[in-house]
C-alpha cells in the first residue's frame, strides 16, 4: 500500500456517476437524456462547496452554462453551444477505474444535429481524477472526435470545446474574484483573446465554522491546455461574470478526418487559497509528462474494455 488516497468512480442511479477522494465526493458526472449535453458538477472545493455553478447568475438565457461541459458553437455551421435542438449524447461507458492516488472513467459521446438520428461525430472521453499532496486535485479531460463522414470542421468561433461556468461568489463581477493568466496579467481586458498556457479563476467561497458561523476561504480552479493541443497555446475566452474557455477554435477552424481525428486534452486543478503561479507552472510542467491514453480491448476475464498509454 502506498498510502495515497482512494479514488473512485461510482456509478449511481439516474444515469450519474461520483468521482470520489477517501470517500468524499469531488464532483459528479450527469449524462441522463433529459439534458441536451452531459457535464460535470459540482467542482467542490476541500470545504465541500462547489466552485462552479448551473447558469449565469444574471442573465436566463445562458441556462446552457452547465458548470463544467463540452459543447462548440459551429460544427459544420450548426450550434451545439446553446440550448436548442443539437445534442450531445451518452452512448455507453466503457471504464470505471479505481486506485489510490488516481482513477478514471472512459465513455462515448454522440453529437446530434437533432434532425438525423445518425450521430455526426463521436467524442471518446477519457476523465482522470488525480489526489494531489496538498489535498487539492485535477481532473484531466482527454478527447478524441471521431467523424462519421471523412471529415468535419469545427469552424471558427469563440465557443468550445470545454467550457467552465464558476461560482457567483467566485466571479470578478458578482463577487471578490479574480482572473490570472500564466503571462502574470489578471482580468478580463487584459485576458480576452490572449495566448496562456493556463488561466485561473479563484475567489472567496462562503464557509461555515462548528458553531454555524459563516467564514470565507479563498478558493479557485485553474484550467491547463496541453502542449500538444493543435492550438496551444490557446487563445481565451473569459467574461468578469464567472466564465472562461479555452478557444481552441478563436483564430481559425480545426479539422477532424477519420485517419487523423482531433485529440484535445485539458486539466483543471481545484485547489485552495489563490493561484500560485509557481505552483501551476510546476503542475503545468509534470502534466505534459503523463502519456495519453487510449481505450482497448481487454484480455482479462469479465471485463471488456480497459485503458493503456499510447505508446504502450
Amino acid at each position: 500500500m502506498s498510502g495515497l488516497p482512494y479514488c473512485e468512480i461510482i456509478p449511481l442511479p439516474n444515469d450519474q456517476v461520483s468521482f470520489r477522494i477517501n470517500g468524499v465526493e469531488k464532483t459528479r458526472w450527469y449524462f441522463g437524456s433529459q439534458y441536451l449535453r452531459p457535464f460535470f458538477f459540482p467542482i467542490n472545493s476541500s470545504s465541500g462547496q462547489s466552485l462552479t455553478r448551473m447558469g449565469h447568475p444574471g442573465a436566463p438565457n445562458h441556462d446552457h452554462h452547465q458548470s463544467v461541459w463540452f459543447a462548440h458553437h459551429r460544427v459544420l455551421g450548426i450550434d451545439f453551444w446553446a440550448n436548442g435542438l443539437p445534442q450531445v449524447r451518452q452512448k455507453e461507458w466503457f471504464v470505471y477505474d479505481d486506485g489510490e492516488g488516481v482513477a478514471r472513467m472512459a465513455v462515448r459521446l454522440e453529437w446530434a444535429d437533432g434532425h438525423d438520428p445518425s450521430p455526426l461525430l463521436h467524442q471518446e472521453l477519457i476523465v482522470q481524477i488525480r489526489s494531489l499532496p496538498d489535498s487539492s486535485y485535477t481532473l484531466d479531460l482527454q478527447s478524441t472526435f471521431l467523424p462519421e463522414s471523412e471529415m468535419i470542421e469545427f469552424q471558427k468561433t469563440n465557443f468550445g470545446f470545454l467550457a467552465v461556468r464558476v461560482a457567483k461568489s467566485i466571479s470578478v463581477h458578482f463577487g471578490d474574484g479574480v482572473l490570472t493568466g500564466a503571462s502574470g496579467a489578471t482580468g478580463e481586458p487584459n485576458l480576452f483573446g490572449q495566448e496562456n498556457i493556463w488561466m485561473d479563476y479563484s475567489g472567496s467561497l462562503a464557509n461555515y465554522d462548528e458553531a454555524g458561523n459563516q467564514t470565507k476561504a479563498i478558493s479557485g480552479i485553474t484550467y491547463f491546455d496541453h502542449p500538444e493541443n493543435p492550438s496551444h497555446p490557446t487563445k481565451w475566452h473569459v467574461r468578469e461574470d464567472g466564465w472562461m474557455g479555452a478557444s481552441a477554435c478563436f483564430s481559425g477552424p480545426l479539422e477532424t478526418t477519420r485517419d487523423r481525428p482531433l485529440k484535445l486534452r485539458y486539466l483543471l486543478h481545484v485547489h485552495d487559497g489563490p493561484v500560485d503561479p509557481a505552483a501551476a507552472n510546476a503542475l503545468f510542467s509534470e502534466w505534459q509528462k503523463l502519456p495519453w491514453l487510449e481505450v482497448v480491448r481487454s484480455k482479462r476475464p469479465h471485463q471488456h474494455y480497459e485503458l493503456q498509454s499510447v505508446n504502450e
